[in-house]
């Protein structure tokens, strides 16, 4: 699996001018050294980071970028996402070769990024821009570890705050998983230690079914202003999962054209809800699920992003971020692919 580290503090930096690749270098650094990472593979991902945010600021001029702390089996590592809107490539091989460049620089970017991580893709479109997704892991040998799921998450705060008022959590169990994504009533620390709460109710009682993840959340949730949550329990061998939820979150499973929406109940964790019930559907293997808070617009599609099917989740996540966040609000997509 590549899930959030527990405890882990993700980082999220809106990309307007040079001094942004500091600030992301900084952030980066000190999240490598936290996760153990010994002083050359902090270095590395400082690298990988300072050519992400520059070629944001040099070809696109604005954007995004986010890093998670990742864990696979006993393995730590980084997966960095650089998004923009720019003009994209209109040759990836091209742009990937060292010494090419539209921009009046070296050409070293895409090049020397490739070379220092262990995990690298770009999604690009002429005209609509591009996603550079790079992972490092504190020992390169971690990368060959096998995973049953692909994660992918992106949680960028509303514009103007410093703490995402969404969180997301996974845990695993002998059969599969268990996901859950909950956003904090507003925004802000508050919103964001209600999201949280609900994420620690999944932690504490892994074996537990949607609906009484949802209960025991709803008891912690009382101490705070409240959170739509939504939790599913994938059973990797049967090829199905359970899904209860509270509020809107919103959740659907993608298998090839085939697109299903999960049910949730209104109201909000925390404030006299109505008991949660639980809905089954099937995910089998190679399908995708992608669950967001409102943040994001409930109208989008896939459809507009050619080959998107063979790229890893958090591509997909950064694109509808990227392309479909309505602006004024926390917002956060989980998306999973079953190996």
């Amino acid at each position: 699996m590549e899930a959030l580290l527990r405890g882990s503090e993700p980082i999220a930096i809106r990309v307007e001018d040079s001094s942004h690749a500091a600030s992301a270098r900084v952030a980066i650094q000190r999240m490598a050294h936290d996760l153990g990472f010994d002083d050359s593979r902090a270095n590395d991902a400082a690298i990988v980071v300072t050519e992400a945010v520059s070629n944001i600021v040099k070809h696109a001029v604005r954007g995004t970028f986010v890093a998670r702390p990742l864990t696979r089996r006993a393995s730590l590592g980084i997966e960095m996402l650089a998004i923009d809107s720019g003009p994209g490539m209109e040759s990836l091989p091209a742009s990937s070769r060292d010494g090419h460049s539209t921009a009046g620089s070296p050409g070293t970017g895409l090049g020397a990024m490739g070379r220092i991580a262990d995990e690298m893709e770009v999604y690009t479109l002429p005209g609509k821009g591009t996603v550079v997704r790079a992972v490092l892991w504190e020992k390169r040998a971690d990368a060959a570890a096998e995973s049953e799921y692909e994660v992918g998450a992106v949680a960028v705060p509303k514009s103007g705050e410093t703490s995402c008022g969404d969180a997301w959590g996974m845990e695993m169990n002998p059969r599969g998983a268990t996901f859950l994504v909950a956003d904090g009533l507003g925004h802000g620390p508050e919103a964001s230690r209600a999201a949280e709460a609900a994420v620690e109710a999944l932690r504490r009682h892994p074996e537990e079914r949607p609906a009484r993840v949802l209960d025991l959340a709803h008891g912690k949730l009382r101490a705070t202003r409240g959170a739509a949550v939504a939790v599913m329990r994938h059973d990797l061998v049967a090829g199905k999962v359970a899904y209860a939820g509270i509020g809107n979150i919103a959740a659907v499973i993608m298998d090839g054209a085939e697109r299903r929406a999960m049910v949730s109940h209104n109201g909000i964790l925390g404030n006299g809800v109505p008991r949660a019930h639980e809905f089954e559907y099937p995910w089998t293997r190679g399908a995708l699920m992608v669950a967001h808070t409102d943040g994001l617009q409930s109208q989008w599609s896939l459809e507009a992003y050619p080959g998107i099917a063979g790229h890893h989740p958090s591509i997909v996540a950064a694109l509808l971020v990227r392309d479909h966040s309505r602006g004024r609000d926390d917002v956060t997509v989980l998306a999973v692919r079953a190996r």
